[in-house]
């Protein structure tokens, strides 16, 4: 049996140029299609200052001290703990011992616990007449850790752990003794592991699920993360733009339209796209066939609609916008298996990213020598080739190219590139005269 591990992730920009501190409510609830999912964890992130802190279950509501200079917040759940943000109003110094994930626990569960200073840390299990069954003794360094804990014949359990004279108890439910089994408490790691928490709870037969959004605000604001996913987005299955009906897919918070923007009238790949009121694509091969299959191809600046502002409309349809590079990143670490959203893999360029973020968003057919896809979220993600700058169509069926709206310089702009045998998504600056394919997201 599995269990599925919810964590969540969200990205907030906080305007800088107060004139004072003041500060702002940040809550956060979760749904999956519709009904409610009780959040498991909730973490900030300042990119800016490189910092973060974390939220636990029951308590979904973080005050914020906006300060002159702020920037740029994330916040989002995974399992990780503080390493500090400054002003965030939270007790981030306290030893804590939370909850069995799941609970009621039927094959195994994981308990983790926070130390803010290294220190021995001893852990017993008992039943209800209070007989010892299971006990850790373990020297631990500053941070969050995690066990694996597995039950035995009794139906109920109490957990107790002590750290500097601090005792913390929880109580763990069975959905039914395990004749013949006996309990065990054993210790997975340490999130600031190289290994990825993410990693570890697959492999203890978790699966774990971030979710992400990117917004900007500086007052109170209520957030609703949803997990819903491989399914058309909730009350927007379809969008007919420009005599094209376009399928939707509900990747976690973000909702993308499923197949490759395919809007304009096809140009020779020997012009270059201009700004004459008049949206342009290329087809590959110069062929209106390969539109229909691929979708087709833009320069950026057409792409874009002739500004640089990231997350603009450009030629998606109203209440779409084109993806900014950090959506992208977003999306990468949501269908990963390995590396989660916000983890630092994703920031790195010009090399395959991630362990198989590429596979799990690529087709499972259409790809050279039927390559690697899995399809596992519904991207539906094709080969459709590039448009070189020098006008000459190349690579279709081995690789697949999507614009972010995310400027680097002024002739370069950040790209997606999926392989046909590669498991990564490569991340890098492409050339802003070449045509590659693009993708719509949803408005938050």
């Amino acid at each position: 049996m599995k269990a599925k591990i919810l964590l969540f992730f969200l990205v907030t920009g906080i305007i800088s140029g107060a004139s004072s501190q003041n500060t702002i409510d940040l809550t956060f609830t979760a749904v999956n299609n519709g009904a409610y999912i009780q959040l498991d964890s909730i973490k900030v992130m300042n990119r800016t200052q490189s910092g973060s802190v974390m939220l636990y279950w029951p308590d979904t509501t973080l005050a914020y001290q906006i300060t002159p200079g702020d920037q740029l917040l994330y916040i989002g759940y995974t399992m990780n703990y503080p390493v500090g943000v400054g002003s965030i109003t939270k007790k981030e110094k306290e030893f804590q011992l939370f909850r069995s994930t799941p609970n009621p626990v039927r094959e195994q569960s994981v308990i983790s616990l926070y130390l803010p200073a290294k220190g021995l840390v001893k852990m017993m299990v008992s039943d209800i007449r209070g007989r010892t069954i299971a006990n850790v003794d373990r020297e631990l360094d500053e941070g969050p850790h995690s066990f694996r804990f597995r039950p035995g014949d009794e139906g109920i359990y109490f957990l107790t752990a002590w750290w500097n004279g601090i005792a913390q108890s929880i109580k763990i439910l069975t959905e039914g003794p395990t004749i013949g089994t006996k309990c065990k408490l054993e210790y997975i790691g340490s999130n600031h592991d190289k290994q990825s928490l993410k990693q570890s709870q697959l492999k203890s037969g978790f699966v774990v699920q971030e979710s992400g959004i990117l917004d900007t605000t500086d007052h109170d604001t209520a957030y609703t993360f949803q997990f819903a996913t491989n399914i058309p987005c909730p009350s927007t299955p379809t969008v007919t733009y420009e005599g094209q009906v376009y399928n939707t897919i509900q990747i976690l918070s973000q909702c993308w339209l499923k197949e490759n923007l395919n809007v304009g009238t096809m140009i020779n790949g020997s012009l270059n796209q201009t700004n004459n009121g008049i949206i342009e694509k290329y087809c590959y091969n110069n062929e209106p066939d390969s539109c229909t299959k691929y979708g087709g191809l833009y320069q950026w600046s057409e792409m874009m609609q002739y500004t640089t502002q990231q997350g603009v409309q450009g030629i998606c349809p109203p209440g779409w916008h084109l993806p900014t590079d950090e959506e992208w990143k977003v999306l990468e670490g949501a269908v990963d298996s390995q590396y989660g959203i916000g983890d630092p893999e994703w920031d790195l360029n010009f090399k395959w990213r991630g362990y198989d973020a590429g596979t799990n968003l690529k087709t499972t057919s259409g790809w050279y020598g039927n390559g690697n896809g899995a399809d596992l979220f519904g991207f539906s993600g094709l080969p459709g080739g590039i448009r070189d700058g020098d006008g000459g169509f190349y690579l279709v069926g081995f690789y697949g190219n999507w614009w972010s709206s995310s400027e680097i310089s002024y002739g370069r702009a950040w790209r997606r590139n999926l392989g046909y045998y590669d498991p990564g998504v490569y991340r890098y600056g492409g050339n802003k005269t070449s045509g590659f394919s693009a993708r719509c997201l949803r408005d938050y």
